[in-house]
């Protein structure tokens, strides 16, 4: 398997998972690194007619979450704390999350994420930390390698 195919993989898992039925993003995955563009849609809103957070959250933690995701290719990793900030609030138009690797051990890797609009102006941010899970990568249904 080489890194290439693995990123591909990665990306057909996270377009594969139910809720992102919902959501519709775009993903792309390198090393130590991804990104997630989103439309945003009046379904994202909160009553008062700006994305919530949770969709912010969604953006960042799987940024990161991709980004570390990236450098493991044997098992899912999971999110074991992630912080959100929410620095500016966005209505329309698209966001863009980049996540990338900050550090890493053996035992666990923090990644950080960055949300902009589509002017490229940051209304969120986050870091988070991430553990090797003890769930095989081939093991997920989504997961699909294609040399």
């Amino acid at each position: 398997m080489t890194s290439e195919s693995h990123h591909r993989a990665l990306e057909r898992m996270y377009l594969g998972a139910p809720l992102n039925g919902f959501f519709r993003p775009r993903i792309r995955i390198a090393h130590e690194t991804a990104e997630i563009d989103m439309d945003v849609r009046e379904d994202f809103h909160h009553a008062a007619g700006a994305v919530h957070g949770a969709v912010y959250f969604k953006m960042l933690d799987d940024a990161a979450f991709f980004a570390a995701n990236s450098i493991e290719p044997e098992v899912f990793v999971l999110t074991t704390a992630f912080t959100t900030y929410l620095t500016r609030p966005i209505s329309s138009g698209r966001m863009h999350a980049t996540g990338r690797v900050v550090n890493r051990n053996r035992s666990q890797i923090v990644a950080e994420a960055v949300v902009r609009n589509a002017d490229g102006i940051e209304v969120g941010r986050g870091s988070g930390l991430f553990v090797r899970s003890k769930v095989k990568l081939a093991d997920v249904a989504t997961y699909r390698l294609e040399e």
